[in-house]
């Protein structure tokens, strides 16, 4: 660290949290209820709870920060919510609609229901206009662009007040010529407009996903920009040294300027830190497979990572877009603290995806929530305790959410308060353990291989039953699970991703001449970025890798390859990689059949040096120093309360075992130790549970 302190915040749809890192090692937490109408509002009560912890103006800590880091949900609530900017789409001709045709595609599990509605287009009809000109594959040009045609469709686009426009043209991977052009015209005649060509935004080969990932980032672009300038100049306003940095998809920071015109790399910003955070908490005990669970207020997200790799998502529907773009896998289902629940009209007991959000919240919050979420649930059930302020504001009220699982849940389904609880905490667990087999069981992993990271406000109090569901047996909960993401923010890289396509028959003899010139072209172009970005050579590193297939294949397999000059050694270590990852998965490979390469890719990262660690020191104090009191509390349906231990987190010793039933309080979440579960405390600031029966 340059300076006396590193700043994380991570956006989130109830809780802004924070992160403060010391240069000495200590780590301070905050958290703030979200405000997404103005995110500034909610870093600025953020950043005033700092001030008085510290005693310090807001204005020296921020300028003590080497770095202020931000991971936003403002890209991926905007393509939730439908609230991007208004976009017309320039095309070749033929093509207008191709983004609606989706290749023939159905979301998995809709595939033969006629009734499953289409997905709702970002750029309606008559803001698709089809240009002529025509670059072949070899990058050759067949017919000429039509310039009047452009002309013509921007004219219309002026008439229809279109914020955003997006170009993607057939081949433009192989000569963005065309585009290029295009782009020029548009920005004359509609200057301010914001305008992102396929060519720009993501360069590889595959006309839908490039369209779509193209139109997805024009109608996003201007939102995040907007955002970006409102949280940039807060923090320059505040004196800060260093730019903002801002958390990508991909888990690697970008600062400001990239992301405005690169809001498509924004849409994962938050959970996509977690892997990071999970392999640093779990490297002291050499655990290189986890399950990283984040519950926060509004959303559950999921992130496997194996051998500490975690696995990067490209050409996937999200939320019914077609992104092209290297994000981190996370799977994210609406299970949160705030999920609302409710008896439907057969009968059954349904919690989530819908959430109460920062606003109003749930009922036990008093901020004019009425409906049950799966807090009050807790809040009955014991888990959390009715006296505890939550986010240095809330104050609880256990009557409240009585009286709300009592009107929506119970009486609507003739069986007690308690019992009425416990179903909405089982349905929660049943669905995050649904979400877990998903990323795990279906892609060929078993969970019990892999140890669970506990992350999110709301985590803890259900991870145990988590980790029984799935079979895992060590569960790790660090004490800041609650800001987690915000946490990973602080400890990660700049990284960005450079794409190309660069078809060709791959083997022996193979002439490897612009496959090397293309790879050293993108990573130039990447390594003049970070040095421009203040970064040394020595801290700059490289990776890369290609998609394959075999000739006549449809889908690629992506394979990681070493830098340097590619020679025809390097080509049947190439081919040996992809063989053997086709098998893995597809279960088959053909070593006989002829192999063409695709799309290549270089990642550059740069190294951002990580605050030091503080270990706790053995004090000498026993369980009873850190026993608080005792509380009721359900852990089963038939509603027989269990007299359980209190222990506060901030009193509790280093290797000192607790075991379940019982509770600890940290001063932003709650650990629920289940019976049959033995928690301690270790001396890198986490917790370690473990199954003993």
């Amino acid at each position: 660290m340059r300076s006396k302190y590193r700043l994380g915040v991570d956006a989130g749809g109830t809780f802004t949290d924070f992160v403060l890192a010391e240069n000495n090692g200590n780590i301070r937490v905050f958290k703030s209820p979200s405000t997404p109408e103005d995110g500034t509002i909610a870093i600025r009560n953020g950043l005033g709870q700092i001030a008085e912890a510290l005693n310090k103006p807001v204005r020296e800590i921020v300028q003590e920060c080497d770095l202020c880091i931000n991971g936003t949900t403002v890209a991926l609530n905007a393509l939730i919510e439908k609230k991007g900017v208004k976009v017309g789409l320039l095309c070749s001709t033929g093509h207008e609609d191709s983004i609606e045709i989706r290749l023939g595609h159905k979301e998995e599990g809709y595939r033969y229901e006629a009734d499953f509605p289409p997905a709702h287009m970002i750029v309606p009809r008559h803001l698709r206009r089809g240009i002529d000109g025509r670059f072949l594959s070899d990058g050759t040009e067949h017919t000429l662009l039509n310039e009047q045609q452009i002309r013509e469709a921007v004219t219309y686009f002026k008439a229809q007040q279109v914020e955003s426009v997006a170009i993607s043209f057939l081949w433009a991977v192989r000569n963005p010529e065309h585009e290029r052009r295009a782009k020029a015209i548009v920005e004359e005649m509609m200057p301010g407009v914001f305008v992102c060509t396929g060519s720009e935004v993501y360069p590889q080969i595959r006309e839908y996903t490039r369209t779509s990932t193209t139109v997805v980032n024009a109608y996003l672009s201007p939102v995040m920009r907007r955002y970006v300038e409102r949280i940039d100049d807060y923090f320059m306003s505040l004196g800060a040294k260093y730019p903002v940095r801002y958390f990508q998809s991909n888990g690697g920071l970008a600062i400001g300027e990239a992301m405005q015109g690169r809001a498509v790399n924004a849409i994962n910003s938050g959970p996509a830190s977690a892997p990071q955070a999970g392999l640093y908490i779990a490297k002291p005990f050499d655990i290189e497979n986890v399950i990283t669970v984040d519950m926060g207020g509004t959303s559950f997200d999921i992130t496997l990572t194996k051998d500490s790799h975690t696995n990067l998502s490209k050409d996937i529907d999200f939320l019914r877009y077609r992104i092209g773009v290297p994000m981190i896998q996370v799977e994210t289902l609406g299970a949160g603290g705030g999920s609302l629940c409710q008896v439907d009209e057969f009968g059954m007991l349904q919690v989530g995806p819908e959430s109460a959000g920062a606003t109003p919240g749930p009922v036990c919050y008093g901020k004019g929530g009425t409906r049950p979420t799966v807090t009050d649930a807790n809040l009955v059930l014991g888990y959390l305790n009715p006296d505890a302020v939550l986010g240095g504001t809330i104050r609880l009220n256990r009557d409240a959410a009585w009286q709300a699982v009592k009107k929506y849940v119970a009486d609507p389904l003739g069986i007690s308060v308690e019992k009425a609880a416990y179903g909405i905490s089982t349905i929660v667990n049943l669905n995050m353990v649904n979400g877990i087999r998903r990323v795990s069981i279906e892609r060929g992993y078993d969970p019990r291989d892999f140890a669970l990271i506990c992350a999110g406000g709301a985590a803890g109090m259900h991870i145990a039953a988590l980790a029984e569901e799935i079979g895992s047996r060590t569960v790790l909960v660090p004490k800041v699970a609650s800001v987690f993401c915000a946490f990973g923010q602080i400890i990660s890289d700049v990284r960005y991703n450079y794409l190309a396509s660069e078809p060709m028959a791959i083997h022996q003899t193979a002439d490897l001449t612009k496959l090397n010139a293309c790879f050293h072209q993108l990573e130039k172009q990447g390594t003049e970025h970070l040095l421009d970005d203040g970064f040394l050579l020595g801290d700059i590193q490289l990776s890369r890798s290609v998609e394959m297939r075999y000739q006549g294949q449809i889908h690629e397999c992506p394979v990681e390859i070493p830098g340097g000059e590619i020679t025809p050694e390097t080509v049947d270590a190439m081919l040996s990689a992809f063989h053997r990852r086709h098998e893995e998965l597809y279960t088959y490979s053909e070593p006989d059949n002829p192999v063409e390469l695709v799309n290549i890719e270089s990642t550059l990262t740069g190294q951002v040096s990580k605050p030091p660690v503080q270990e706790l020191q053995a004090t000498g104090s026993t369980l009873a120093d850190a026993l608080i009191g005792h509380r009721p509390m359900l852990y089963d349906a038939d509603g027989h309360w269990v007299e359980t231990g209190v222990y506060s987190g901030e009193r509790l010793d280093i290797g000192l075992e607790i075991i379940g039933p019982a509770v600890v309080e940290e001063p932003t979440t709650n650990i629920v130790v289940r019976p049959g579960w033995c928690l301690v405390l270790e001396s890198n600031n986490c917790y370690r549970l473990t199954r003993i029966n």
